[in-house]
């Protein structure tokens, strides 16, 4: 997609084909500070925090001043990663670990940019875009992200959708870095600083792509709303089982 109202179209054609509570966000990783017009400075939040806020409708700008997330600050190059995480021992201190060579272990595996190579995080709703981003995330219940996940796959000719997650930094690395680096969609399910610090509810989780991905997916999620969305969700197959069950000689059992 090339054009401003091509990327607002496909944002809004995926919040409404699936029903997203919130708006798919379109990401951008800015090599230099030059102000970001009509974005607002997330003061103090985590990178998951200002993607919820994009999520619910606002334009904001995450930098290496601004980050209170450490772990996010250094996947994204900002900030070297504190000693308690490098060691593992925060992630004891917190619960996660039971073991700090278990922590450091998750961390060393951490996908990561490159100290200084991004500047800022401009984070928007996607069908309110007024730059193109050069990545998707979308947050919310599993079953419409895997009509995402499908419509990825579908594009990408049947190839099977590949996940990586240390189930840490879900939103940062698992849906924006890793997809930002390796050029392909991936998922997470969420993590411990995510789930503590936004909205996100107990059945959603969290994907990204890189942008030049959105015409296919959005052009199958078309396809799919046709006929296999509906019909899945209208649980037919499930509707049977039950009605044979119930008239079972018998049977007074419910599904």
């Amino acid at each position: 997609m090339k054009t401003i109202d091509e990327i607002r179209s496909a944002g809004f054609a995926m919040k409404e084909i699936l029903g997203l509570r919130g708006s798919p966000v379109g990401v951008r990783l800015l090599k230099t500070d030059a102000p970001v017009p009509g974005a607002v400075r997330a003061e103090g939040n985590r990178y998951c925090q200002a993607l919820m806020r994009a999520r619910h409708g606002e334009h904001v700008v995450v930098t290496g001043e601004t980050i209170a997330c450490p772990a996010a600050a250094r996947a994204f190059g900002f900030k070297p990663l504190p000693e308690p995480l490098r060691t593992g021992k925060g992630l004891v201190g917190f619960g996660i670990t039971a073991e700090e060579a278990v922590g450091a272990k998750m961390f060393e595996g951490m996908t990561v940019l490159e100290m200084g190579s991004v500047r800022q995080i401009d984070l928007f709703p996607l069908d309110l875009a007024e730059e193109i981003p050069d990545l998707v995330v979308v947050e919310d219940e599993t079953e419409k992200l895997m009509w995402i996940a499908l419509s990825y796959m579908h594009a990408h000719g049947g190839e099977r959708v590949r996940g990586s997650t240390a189930v840490l930094q879900a939103t940062c690395v698992d849906s924006t870095i890793i997809p930002y680096v390796e050029q392909r969609l991936n998922y997470g399910l969420g993590c411990y600083g995510c789930r503590d610090a936004t909205d996100m509810a107990p059945g959603e989780a969290v994907l990204g792509f890189p942008a030049g991905e959105l015409p296919a997916i959005v052009a199958h999620l078309k396809h799919l709303a046709g006929r296999a969305l509906p019909h899945s969700r209208g649980k037919h197959a499930y509707a049977a089982l039950a009605k044979e069950r119930k008239s079972a000689p018998g049977s007074c059992s419910e599904l």
